[in-house]
């Protein structure tokens, strides 16, 4: 029986490097030596892809190499269940977890790996007054306890990024670099990122996702009008936010659009000329890509027109001439401007439509502000991001079931927006909402309120959005910790107490539910996979997704245990089942363990681990 130990592959989330360079051999077998890459031969094969000139363009920061490395190391961190803190445990598919969002990202990486449909995040601004994130590249899990102060009362404190700091920008993306690196594996191929941002990083913030997004999958940018005056601000007072987005590969159904209204098609088309096609609107005869180059003549007036500068016709000139005779292509509608096409609302092939960049009509932050205020009390919280302006980015992204990710919760406004959206559209969709337990102001009404933390102040809200919608909602907490499986800290001068401890894997204060979450998340099944319990000679054994997986952590396991669980196995007829059990819980000796295996490969089972 194959040992799952702290050490092992399974006691850590995802190894991005190794992901990488098993790829890379998929590709390029050849540029491996010893199981080493041999860059002169990758630099052979890419021929003259590479550019490794001094003077290439490339964007760049103090930190840059150290916040790829942090992406890349795995974390040895687990997400514990907190079933009290939860409403509708057992059915809802809404997760809620509290922790760094970098370690919360890496621990997901196995479990929802291209399995999220939307992103949105609103993340600190970098506005002076932000948190920075100070990641720790030896143990984050560690830095993050002490930050937080869950394991003295000594623990740092996160600290601000004053305009002061001799590295003020660079500090901001060494903490956003690795976040949205990691977010980029958990996106579906046809998935979307949407970032709120502002003057202070918007170039950088580009920047840093055109890098890891690629410029060939940037969407388009919003500009979202998020209070009526800038207050004398600045010397061009802002009244605006941005949110890009980028999407991953198959940008074609990323963004679906707004569902076409009567409103829009008697605002958008018309017939003025009685075409017998019926109602039509006129659209651009031009396009940016390479295409053909010619002079369209107006017969009635002789006027000539050319593409304009830098773009080209979308059809060739004896399609021009037949769409001309056939009016679908028109002078304007006096018959006297550049060439035109008509396109009739019958002929639509598409119930959607696109949306522009301009949004002055989707709530100010004023309207968020009142949203948790109605829920939680006046003056909780500030400049939370209205519920309308989330709901417009929902209604033009997701689909049935579809999973919406905000790793920057705040006080879960996104959240909300979802909750609300299923109700009104009745649209099932699945939440995952993750906020690190940030102290609240001291002198603040939250924290006056009782909310030691933004999370729990997060939270609090969703609780009430569930309480209060017509619907059965719910949300499954977890909380980012230590991993349950002990480590080797051994004191050579005083080897007795590790000695004595080296028997037992999992640690005294941690419960079976720990540890069957922990092994959801190493074995990449989603944390809201249905689990159901059985009680197998006295044993507690947990069936997930219908047999997929059988975990028992009990003691003394003996055989009759193990035909137990072979005869449940039978029962469901899973297409295939992991068993995994405590190393110490078999009774006697090893000749038990041994004869698990093969009982358990008698019924089809090959894959048999110990913890």
């Amino acid at each position: 029986m194959e040992q799952i130990s702290n050490q092992s592959a399974e006691s850590k989330s995802l190894d991005i490097t190794d992901a990488n360079i098993e790829q890379l051999k998929q590709i390029f077998p050849d540029v491996f030596s010893e199981g080493k890459v041999d860059f002169d031969a990758l630099k052979a094969a890419l021929g003259e892809a590479v550019d490794d000139s001094d003077e290439r363009y490339n964007f760049t920061w103090n930190g840059k190499n150290r916040a790829r490395q942090i992406a890349q190391t795995p974390s040895t961190g687990t997400l514990r269940p907190y079933k009290e803190d939860s409403v509708n445990w057992n059915s809802t598919e809404n997760l809620f977890i509290e922790g760094d969002n970098l370690e919360v990202l890496k621990l997901l990486q196995k479990s929802y790996h291209k399995k999220v449909k939307m992103i949105y995040i609103d993340p600190p601004y970098n506005t002076g007054k932000d948190f920075v994130y100070k990641d720790d590249f030896q143990d984050n899990i560690s830095n993050y306890l002490k930050t937080t102060s869950q394991t003295d009362s000594d623990g740092n404190v996160f600290s601000s990024n004053p305009e002061t700091s001799g590295r003020y920008h660079s500090a901001w993306l060494n903490m956003m670099y690795p976040r949205l690196k990691l977010a980029r594996n958990l996106l579906k191929d046809d998935g979307v990122i949407y970032i709120s941002i502002d003057e202070s990083e918007i170039i950088n913030m580009r920047k840093v996702c055109d890098e890891i997004y690629g410029e060939d999958c940037f969407l388009g940018s919003i500009i979202w009008k998020k209070k009526t005056n800038g207050n004398n601000m600045g010397y061009i007072p802002p009244v605006h936010d941005y949110i890009i987005a980028y999407g991953k590969k198959d940008l074609e159904s990323a963004i679906t659009g707004f569902p076409l209204t009567k409103e829009f098609i008697e605002k958008t088309y018309s017939n003025p000329d009685n075409d017998e096609r019926g109602a039509w609107t006129t659209s651009d005869l031009s396009a940016n890509h390479k295409g053909p180059y010619f002079e369209i003549v107006n017969d009635a007036t002789g006027q000539a027109f050319l593409p304009p500068k830098g773009r080209y016709w979308v059809f060739n000139e004896e399609e021009v001439k037949r769409r001309i005779k056939d009016g679908r292509i028109i002078f304007g509608k006096s018959g006297n401007s550049a060439p035109i096409q008509k396109k009739y609302l019958k002929e639509r092939t598409s119930n959607h439509t696109k949306p522009d960049s301009w949004w002055d009509k989707h709530g100010y932050n004023s309207d968020g502000t009142k949203e948790i205020a109605n829920l939680l009390g006046p003056k909780v919280f500030d400049h939370s991001k209205p519920t309308v302006l989330l709901k417009k980015l929902l209604l033009m992204t997701v689909d049935e079931h579809d999973t919406v990710l905000d790793f920057f919760a705040g006080s879960g406004s996104t959240a909300h927006a979802a909750y609300d959206f299923q109700t009104e559209h009745e649209l099932p969709i699945k939440t995952i909402s993750v906020q690190l337990p940030e102290k609240t102001d001291a002198k603040s009404v939250a924290c006056s309120m009782g909310y030691k933390t933004i999370s729990e102040l997060s939270l609090a809200r969703i609780k009430k959005v569930i309480a209060e919608s017509t619907q059965e909602h719910g949300i499954k907490v977890f909380k980012l910790d230590e991993t349950n499986i002990r480590r080797w800290d051994a004191d050579f001068d005083d080897l007795a107490p590790a000695l004595q401890l080296a028997a037992k894997s999992i640690k005294e204060s941690r419960t079976a539910e720990d540890v069957l979450y922990e092994i959801l998340l190493k074995y990449g099944i989603e944390l809201t996979t249905l689990v159901e319990e059985e009680n197998i000679k006295g044993k507690q054994v947990f069936v997930v997704g219908a047999g997929a997986l059988i975990v028992c952590l009990d003691d003394d396991i003996t055989e009759a245990v193990v035909e137990g669980i072979a005869a449940l196995i039978d029962e469901l007829e899973p297409e295939s089942t992991q068993v995994v059990f405590k190393d110490e819980g078999f009774a006697n000796d090893d000749n038990v363990k041994t004869n698990a295996v093969q009982i358990l490969k008698q019924h089809g089972v090959e894959d048999v681990k110990s913890i």
